[in-house]
C-alpha cells in the first residue's frame, strides 16, 4: 500500500473508490470517465480516487489517484478509511463490483465504508437476481452503510427491493455515461482501418470466455455467402486476469474457428486497449455493432452504451441491460448462443438500409441524456442531496469491535522467512535462529504444510502471485519424488545432498501429504496443478485405511474432505472417508469417559486435528453423532488448555499429559495452537456458534504474547515463529514447523475475515 503526496483537500471534495486507468477493466474506465466529467462540470469540487491494485507497482496513475490499496489486504481498507476521514472528504462515491475487492464476494470493502464519517453513494455495476446468501448479505450491508444506491438499469431497482429487501427510496437510476460524439456516416473512418468499401461488424471490449464471440464467427459463413465484402472486427486486448490464467488461448481458439469455417479473411483482430479518440473512430466505422454475451444477469455494458451513443445499428443477446436499452426499435435481440439468428439479423439489417438508419437515429436520440456531461451533473445533484440530508439528520459514526469483526485485527501475511527457509528442493526443516540449518535437510511433513501455505496465501499476498505458483510446483514436485509407487507410501526425510534417509516415512507423514495434496485439489486455480495432484492423491490414498495412527487418519480425513469439495461424486474416496471416520469413532467410544472424552490415554501432539477431522467429516456426511463427538472433545481440549487467568496453555511436549498423571507445562509447541485454531474455526462453520471464534482467537493470541510468559513467539521483523515456548522463554530458532504453524493459523483467520459478513 502506498500513500501519495497530499495537499489539503478543499471543503467540497469527492473521493471515488474503485479501479482507475491505466488499469484495464470496465470499472477503471467508468471511474475515470465519471471523475473527469465531474471535474469538468463542477471544477469547484476536488475529485480524488482511491484505487484497488491487483498487482504491485505496475500502474502509473495520474495525480487524481491519491491512495492505493492491495485489494487482498484487509488492513489496507481500514487505513484507506482513516485516510479519507482524516482528510475530511465530504462525499465518497463507491463503484461496486464483486470481483474488484478482496474477501469472499468482495467483503473487505465493508471494512472501509463502515468506518467512513461522510455520506457514501454506491454505484452497483452488478445486481444479481439470484444471489447466494453471502452475496445478498454483502449488498445489504453496503446499502446500510450507503446514503444512496445508484443502479445503471431500471430493472435493478425492483430486484434490489424484492430480492435484497432494500428500501426503494434509497435506490435511484442514473444511466451509464457515454461520450458526446457526432452522428456520422460509417464510411467516414473506414479508410483509417483499411476496410474502405466493406461492410463492418464490430465488437469491442476486453476479451474473455463469456463474451460469446465464437457465435458471431459461426454466423460469418452465412453472412459472407450474401455479403462477400463483410468484415468482423474484434477490438480489444484480452482481459488481464484471463491472460494471466489462460494466456491468449481464447483469442487463438477464435482464430482457429475462423480458419476452419473458411472466413479467416473476414475477421480482423485489434489486440490492444485503445484510447478514447481511437475507440470513437472504430465505432464510427462500424455498420453493425454486436454484443453476443452469454450471461443474462448483466446489469450494464459500457461497450453497448458507447455503441448506442455513437448511433450504431445493434444486435445483441437478451441480457438485462441490452433488453432495456434496445427496446422500442433501438436494436435487435437474438437468443443466446444462436449463430443462425445472428446471421439472419445481420443480413436483414444490411438488406434494409433505411430501417438500419432509422434504428441508428433512435439509438442516438435516446442516448442524449446519457452523455457524460449529463450523467456528471446528475451525480453532483445526488452528492449535494446526501450532504444536505446529513447536515440536517446526522448519522452517528459507530464502529464497535464486536465478535464479528474482532478477527480483522490480524497481522499482515509476511512470507519473508518462509522464502528464506525454501531452496530449490523444498523447505528446510530446521533453523539456527533465522538461518536455515542444512544439516537436517527436508521432511515430507513440512513440505506438505508448506504446500498448503503456498495455496492459501494466493488470496492474500498479490506481490507473491508468481512466486507462489513456483513454490507450489516445487513442493508438489517434492511430494511426487517422495512417493514410492511400489508400496504406495511416502518417504519422509531427505538429506541436504538429496538422499532419502528412510525406506518408508511415518504414517503421520503420509496423512499430512494427503492433507496437502487435497488442499491443492480443492483450491488451486491451475488445471495443470490439480491433474498432477490428483494423480498422486489417487495412488497414495488406499493404504491409509491400513494405518494404526489416529492422527494419520485425521490428517488424511482433512485432505479427503478438501478433495471432495471438488470431486464430491468420487465413491471410492467417500468409502475411504467413511472407513477412517468410523475407526476414529470406534477408538473414541472404546477409550473415552465422561471426564476424559478422548481417543487415547494420553494427550500428545497435534491434538486439535482429532476433533477437527470428526467435526469436518461429520458435517460432510450429515452425521450428528460425529459432529457432537468432535465438539465434545474440542470443548474439553479447550477447557484443560485454558489457564484460570484466561490464556491458552497447550500441553507441553516435555512429558505430555497422561490420563492419570501430571500434565507437562512446557515445552509448548506452535502446532498445538495451530491445530486448535483449525478445529475451532471448523466448529464455528458447522455450528454457527461465535464462541468458537473467540476460542480460536484465544489460541492465536498465544503466538502474539498472551501466554504463560507474556512473550510473543511470532517475529514481526522476520515473519517467522519461534520453535516453542520453554520455561526459560521462547526457543529462538525459527524452523519450518513453527513458522508454517504460524502461517497456517494466520491464513485461516484471514480466510475467515474474507468469507464472513462484517457487522
Amino acid at each position: 500500500m502506498k500513500e501519495k503526496s497530499l495537499s489539503q483537500l478543499n471543503p467540497n471534495s469527492v473521493a471515488f473508490i474503485g479501479n482507475y486507468l491505466p488499469r484495464r477493466c470496465g470499472i477503471a474506465t467508468f471511474t475515470t470517465d465519471l471523475l473527469e466529467s465531474i471535474e469538468g462540470e463542477a471544477p469547484e469540487i476536488e475529485c480524488r480516487a482511491v484505487v484497488m491494485n491487483d498487482e504491485i507497482d505496475t500502474y502509473s496513475y495520474p495525480p487524481q489517484v491519491r491512495f492505493e490499496l492491495n485489494y487482498k489486504n484487509p488492513e489496507d481498507y481500514r487505513l484507506a478509511a482513516d485516510f479519507l476521514n482524516m482528510n475530511q472528504v465530504e462525499i465518497v462515491s463507491l463503484q461496486h463490483e464483486f470481483g474488484i475487492f478482496g474477501g469472499k464476494n468482495g467483503r473487505h470493502i465493508l471494512e472501509l465504508i463502515q468506518k467512513l464519517r461522510m455520506p457514501v453513494v454506491t454505484t452497483l455495476h452488478t445486481v444479481l437476481k439470484e444471489p447466494d446468501e453471502h452475496q445478498k448479505i454483502t449488498i445489504q450491508r453496503i446499502c446500510r452503510a450507503s446514503d444512496r444506491m445508484v443502479v445503471l438499469n431500471n430493472r435493478a431497482i425492483k430486484i434490489l427491493h424484492d430480492v435484497y429487501d432494500l428500501p426503494e427510496e434509497k435506490i435511484l437510476f442514473i444511466p451509464h455515461g457515454i461520450p458526446d460524439v457526432s452522428f456520422i456516416d460509417p464510411n467516414f473512418y473506414k479508410d483509417q482501418f483499411d476496410v474502405e468499401g466493406r461492410k463492418v461488424i464490430l465488437t469491442f471490449g476486453l476479451l474473455s470466455m463469456d463474451k460469446g464471440l465464437e457465435y458471431v464467427i459461426d454466423a460469418l459463413p452465412k453472412i459472407v455467402q450474401k455479403y462477400k465484402d463483410v468484415v468482423y472486427i474484434i477490438l480489444g486486448a484480452t482481459h488481464p486476469h484471463v491472460k494471466k490464467a489462460y494466456g491468449e488461448s481464447y483469442r487463438y481458439s477464435l482464430q482457429q474457428r475462423a480458419r476452419e469455417l473458411g472466413v479467416e479473411n473476414h475477421l480482423i483482430f485489434h489486440n490492444r486497449f485503445v484510447d478514447f479518440k481511437e475507440l470513437c473512430e472504430f465505432l464510427g466505422a462500424a455498420d453493425i455493432y454486436v454484443t453476443p454475451y452469454l450471461k443474462r444477469e448483466q446489469a450494464v455494458s459500457g461497450t453497448l452504451a458507447y455503441a448506442l451513443g455513437s448511433g450504431k445499428a445493434i444486435i445483441s443477446t437478451p441480457y438485462w441491460y441490452a433488453e432495456e436499452m434496445l427496446a422500442d426499435g433501438r436494436g435487435r435481440i437474438v437468443p443466446f448462443k444462436n449463430s443462425e439468428a445472428i446471421a439472419d439479423q445481420v443480413i436483414d439489417l444490411l438488406d434494409n438500409e433505411n430501417e438500419r438508419h432509422v434504428m441508428r437515429k433512435k439509438a442516438y436520440t435516446f442516448c442524449r441524456n446519457m452523455i457524460w456531461k449529463e450523467v456528471a451533473n446528475r451525480y453532483v445533484e445526488v452528492f449535494l442531496e446526501v450532504k444536505n440530508e446529513r447536515e440536517h439528520r446526522p448519522v452517528p459514526n459507530v464502529y464497535n469491535k464486536t465478535i464479528d469483526v474482532i478477527s480483522l485485527d490480524l497481522p499482515q501475511v509476511k512470507l519473508a522467512h518462509f522464502k528464506i527457509l525454501t531452496d530449490d528442493v523444498g523447505i528446510i526443516q530446521h533453523a539456527k535462529f533465522i538461518i536455515p540449518d542444512r544439516s537436517f535437510g527436508y521432511s515430507t511433513d513440512d513440505i506438505a504444510r508448506a504446500l498448503i501455505v503456498a495455496i492459501l496465501a494466493q488470496d492474500f499476498v498479490i506481490e507473491w502471485d508468481g512466486q507462489l505458483m513456483e513454490l507450489t510446483c516445487r513442493y508438489l514436485g517434492f511430494l511426487h519424488h517422495a512417493f514410492n509407487e511400489k508400496n504406495g507410501r511416502f518417504h519422509n526425510f531427505l538429506s541436504y545432498d538429496r538422499s532419502w534417509l528412510d525406506e518408508m516415512g511415518s504414517e503421520d507423514c503420509h496423512g499430512r501429504a494427503l492433507w496437502g495434496i487435497g488442499t491443492v485439489l480443492a483450491f488451486s486455480r491451475s488445471e495443470n496443478l490439480t491433474e498432477s495432484a490428483q494423480y498422486i492423491f489417487e495412488r497414495a490414498l488406499p493404504v491409509i485405511t491400513e494405518f494404526q495412527s489416529p492422527r494419520a487418519w485425521a490428517f488424511g480425513l482433512i485432505g479427503i474432505n478438501a478433495y471432495l469439495k471438488r470431486f464430491g461424486g468420487d465413491s471410492e474416496v467417500k468409502r475411504v472417508q467413511m472407513t477412517l471416520v468410523n475407526q476414529l469413532l470406534s477408538l473414541y467410544h472404546s477409550n473415552a469417559s465422561e471426564d476424559w472424552p478422548w481417543i487415547e490415554n494420553s494427550l500428545t501432539y497435534d491434538n486439535g486435528k482429532i476433533p477437527h477431522a470428526l467435526i469436518h467429516a461429520g458435517h460432510w456426511l450429515q452425521r450428528e453423532d460425529m459432529i457432537s463427538t468432535g465438539l465434545n472433545s474440542l470443548e474439553w481440549l479447550m477447557n484443560i488448555q485454558t489457564d484460570r487467568r484466561g490464556h491458552f496453555v497447550p500441553v507441553g511436549n516435555h512429558g505430555w499429559f497422561s490420563r492419570d498423571g501430571q500434565r507437562a507445562r512446557f515445552d509448548q509447541q506452535p502446532i498445538e495452537a495451530q491445530s486448535m485454531i483449525d478445529a475451532c474455526l471448523d466448529a464455528y462453520h458447522v455450528t454457527g456458534d461465535k464462541k468458537w471464534i473467540q476460542k480460536a482467537h484465544l489460541c492465536f493470541d498465544w503466538f502474539l504474547g498472551r501466554n504463560d510468559l507474556n512473550v510473543p513467539l511470532y517475529d514481526y521483523q522476520t515473519g517467522g515463529c519461534s520453535d516453542g515456548l520453554t520455561a526459560d522463554g521462547p526457543n529462538r530458532n525459527q524452523g519450518a514447523e513453527s513458522t508454517l504453524a504460524w502461517l497456517l493459523s494466520l491464513l485461516n483467520l484471514h480466510a475467515l475475515v474474507a468469507e464472513k459478513p462484517i457487522t
